[in-house]
């Protein structure tokens, strides 16, 4: 497992600013951030027409200028538009406006009406702004945006918070974003994607864990690989765990059988599904098998050490009571769906879920994370990874807020920010197929937290593998990110590939 990619708010980002060590012959961070967005910029700048540069009142303003005078100095045409006031420039900045017009460069002071651009920079506000956009900047980025021309920001798009991935009113909408020294939470979630296009990390010769310890980093393949390790040859299915799985209410029996067939196709040895359905089939006729049975039953069947509970749970009396029963059980457990709901509206189910020895995973949705916590979707959705962090802490819980950039958050306060899936997954049932997914793994004996990291990990590449066969975004179906899912894992076990 190699080292993950560190993720910092801006708060650590000045901290590292302020850290990090400025020789008396070695360029400043503004130069080195100035000429990395030049070098991509020549890489992207294909036709011969004017690069147009947006350079703000700080310091991301001050690397638009640096690149600006390197682009210039490599006989690009640039046209730089800026309304910095010159005697309330950061020194950084003031240096580099400076350095600009020492070769010939000159700022416009308005966004010239109606021309051609093959390249537009935007080094309008970085990682400081969170507040909307003001005259004139606002209608610059609505000019920007509306014309088809290629946009690289620079570290953040100007209007998108860093921290949070919420757009202030308007922002850009870049098809590149070069982002310097590390990672920041707000492109890899909420808005950030949109916003943010292809990005590029340039850590300028900095390696930002000396200078500031990290809570976060990225999830992805290089981090989840060998979580798994090649099953023995002497094997039988004992050595791969017993998956119970309470569900299927009346009407939602679906839930459970994609839940249970994840689990199955993911590596558990055993899948049990307790239906609260007493119309259930005895059999799955897709997936024979599983094994069905009523859900007073679940917790007698023999070898079960993992639970998963919500698939189609319902919210009835009877689902209460049989929550009940599985959160005192002595095994790791999966919370999902409307197990979730049942837990935000009781007291007592909160404190139950806080107080269990054995390790708990919970996966909520926006609304499911924001009534766990008693607070707005709208809060949840701008504030992911602090929210995240909160239920992991407050229930002592392992937790992936889905969504685009999935937040795992670890009891421990420490997080990471999924970097697979894609808009495919907005469909019914993929969350019970990470649920089952989950259960898998827990099953296997990994740790919860490998778990976690793998299963959310999965399931979003899964569906990313489809995608590469020409199977969605639009239309893609929960069944069929399982058998995705079954195939990346071997593939990413044993080498094998279809």
């Amino acid at each position: 497992m190699s080292h993950p990619l560190p993720i910092y708010p801006a708060a650590g980002i000045r901290e590292i600013e302020r850290a990090v060590p400025i020789g008396p012959d070695s360029p400043s961070l503004m130069e080195r951030a100035g000429l990395a967005c030049a070098e991509l910029a020549r890489t992207l700048a294909t036709d011969p027409r004017p690069i147009l540069v947006l350079a703000g009142p700080g310091n991301n303003g001050g690397d638009a200028l640096v690149a600006a005078r390197w682009l210039k100095q490599w006989f690009y045409r640039v046209e730089v538009v800026s309304r910095a006031d010159e005697a309330r420039l950061p020194p950084d900045a003031a240096t580099a406006l400076a350095a600009w017009r020492a070769v010939g460069g000159s700022c416009q002071p308005d966004l010239p009406e109606k021309r051609d651009w093959g390249l537009v920079i935007d080094g309008l506000f970085g990682i400081g702004l969170t507040r909307p956009l003001d005259a004139p900047y606002a209608d610059w980025v609505q000019r920007v945006n509306a014309l088809a021309v290629p946009i690289l920001a620079l570290d953040v798009p100007s209007g998108l918070d860093a921290d949070t991935g919420c757009s202030h009113g308007v922002a850009i909408r870049a098809q590149h974003t070069v982002t310097f020294l590390a990672l920041k939470p707000g492109l890899l979630t909420a808005n950030g994607p949109d916003h943010c296009g292809q990005l590029h990390l340039r850590t300028l010769d900095v390696l930002a864990p000396m200078y500031h310890p990290a809570s976060g980093w990225l999830l992805d393949e290089h981090l989840v690989r060998g979580l798994l390790p090649p099953r023995p040859l002497n094997s039988h299915k004992g050595l791969f765990g017993s998956v119970g799985i309470l569900g299927g209410a009346a009407g939602m029996t679906g839930a459970a059988l994609l839940a249970g067939r994840a689990a199955l196709h993911v590596g558990a040895g055993r899948v049990y599904l307790g239906l609260l359905d007493d119309d259930a089939p005895a059999v799955d006729p897709l997936q024979p098998e599983l094994m069905l049975r009523p859900a007073g039953h679940l917790l007698d069947a023999p070898h079960l050490n993992v639970l998963v509970a919500g698939p189609g749970l319902g919210r009835s009396a009877a689902a209460v009571g049989y929550l009940q029963h599985v959160l005192a059980a002595d095994a790791p457990l999966v919370l999902d769906a409307d197990a979730l709901n049942l837990i935000a509206a009781s007291d007592a189910l909160k404190a139950r879920i806080a107080q269990r020895k054995a390790p708990t995973l919970m996966t909520p949705h926006p609304a499911e994370a924001a009534r766990l916590v008693g607070a707005s979707i709208g809060d949840v959705l701008c504030q992911r990874v602090e929210i995240a962090s909160l239920i992991a802490v407050r229930f002592n819980a392992f937790v992936a807020l889905k969504g685009v950039g999935t937040v795992c958050a670890m009891p421990n306060a420490t997080w990471f920010i999924n970097a697979s899936g894609n808009p495919g997954l907005a469909s019914p049932g993929t969350g019970d197929v990470l649920a089952g997914i989950l259960g898998a793994l827990l099953a296997q004996g990994l740790s919860p937290r490998d778990a976690l990291l793998l299963g959310v990990y999965l399931h979003g590449a899964a569906a990313d593998r489809l995608r590469e066969r020409g199977i969605g975004p639009v239309g893609m179906t929960a069944s069929e990110v399982i058998g995705a899912a079954r195939d990346l894992l071997n593939e990413w076990v044993y080498g094998l590939s279809r």
